[in-house]
């Protein structure tokens, strides 16, 4: 009996499949369907790795070594990468609530924002995810990854105040508070000014 695992994998191929049996020993080939892994490491007479090469749908994994090719094939499925159709809304600060539509959600392992990881996620459906921006600025590319690959790319813009934490009355409010600080300590205008630099 021959095992797989994982069984499934992205369309693109590339993953590393862990494959069980006995026997093992001098293999020479690993095929996925008709199509010839792209490498194969021999671990033991009881395992060895292949790399999924491209394919798509379900096709029977079999293992050709000197003895020759093994008879109860175990299947591998290849999965489509999700798709990201939009983000609503497409703009806001860190800790916003974000959702995230398209399809081949269900599966999901991780979003980001440009090279940050959302700060929390959860799979609502297999079309939708909600995540919670990190705190980041400018304009970044969402993302998500799931068991077929990682998705597209989707335009997220932070508007600057959430994202660094400030709301801008408290911004204005400390720097009057500085002011009036300075302000207090001067005895004139003119001395004033020049503790500010002016």
């Amino acid at each position: 009996m021959v095992t797989v695992n994982p069984s499934s994998g992205p369309t693109s191929g590339g993953n590393t499949v862990l494959i069980t049996g006995t026997g093992l020993t001098g293999a020479t080939s690993v095929h996925f369907g008709s199509t010839t892994a792209t490498s194969l490491t021999v671990i033991s007479p009881t395992q060895l790795t292949a790399v999924a090469p491209a394919g798509t749908g379900t096709v029977q994994v079999t293992v050709t070594t000197p003895s020759g090719t093994t008879a109860a094939t175990p299947s591998y499925t290849y999965v489509s990468a999700p798709v990201i159709t939009s983000v609503a809304p497409s703009s806001g600060g860190g800790g916003a609530t974000v959702a995230i539509s398209g399809t081949g959600f269900t599966d999901a392992t991780d979003v980001q924002f440009g090279s940050v990881p959302a700060t929390s996620w959860s799979v609502v459906s297999d079309t939708q995810i909600v995540a919670v921006a990190p705190p980041g600025t400018g304009s970044v590319l969402v993302t998500v990854t799931a068991r077929g690959g990682t998705s597209n790319r989707v335009e997220f813009v932070y508007n600057g105040g959430p994202a660094l934490g400030i709301k801008l009355s408290d911004l204005l409010d400390g720097i009057g508070r500085v002011f009036h600080a300075i302000a207090d300590a001067c005895t004139t205008i003119a001395d004033f000014f020049r503790r500010i630099g002016l």
